[in-house]
């Protein structure tokens, strides 16, 4: 009871800030997800590659890969094609690997607009509410804390929420890009892992 009635204190502008936190829980929770999931399929197909490259068993590779996640694939593909340069397969696997990476923090651009644009959503709150006070003050023709006490409240509930939103819109951004960085970059050195004795079986 307690929270809606300070969300009804904080004027309208409490919506587009109930909105930004419905939005941050919801792409935090889908990312870390995405995540957990991304690395427990990496790691299944690294190993399998891994076991065939090993066993030389090379035509296997294409069964392997046909129900495999397109962001994974890719870059694995890069690894085995053949018909290519060792100037040209580098720039494939730099390419795949930049698609993986855009893939991994898809829609944290999110998270990091809510951050920055919360705390004016909330200024323009206070802003408001500062200009429901002249009009009280300007229809009653007289001026006194009782007459600007509901819309200096408003207003002040309103910034406040606003910087909430932002601080949660900023951890979780921070979180979820050192979570991001650590996934790509061990994705990148156990391909290059597998890369390696790959290379090692031509020779």
């Amino acid at each position: 009871m307690q929270f809606i009635t300070i969300f009804k204190q904080g004027g309208f502008i409490m919506w587009p800030l109930m909105a930004f936190s419905v939005a941050i829980w919801v792409i935090t929770i889908h990312k870390i997800l995405f995540l957990m999931k991304f690395n427990k399929d990496s790691k299944h197909y690294l190993g399998e590659a891994t076991r065939i490259v090993q066993s030389q068993k090379l035509h296997e590779m294409e069964y392997l890969y046909k129900n495999c996640p397109e962001v994974i694939a890719k870059a694995h593909y890069a690894i085995f094609d053949e018909a290519v340069s060792r100037e040209d397969y580098e720039q494939r696997l730099a390419r795949r690997l930049d698609e993986t990476n855009s893939a991994l923090k898809k829609n944290m651009w999110m998270l990091g607009t809510i951050a920055s644009s919360a705390p004016f959503v909330g200024l323009f709150g206070t802003v408001w509410g500062i200009m429901e006070s002249f009009k009280q003050i300007g229809s009653s023709g007289k001026a006194g804390f009782s007459v600007v006490a509901v819309s200096i409240s408003e207003a002040l509930i309103a910034t406040g929420t606003g910087i909430i939103v932002a601080v949660i819109a900023v951890m979780f951004y921070n979180y979820l890009n050192v979570r991001v960085s650590a996934t790509a970059k061990e994705f990148k050195n156990n391909l290059g892992d597998m890369a390696d004795q790959f290379n090692s079986l031509k020779r």
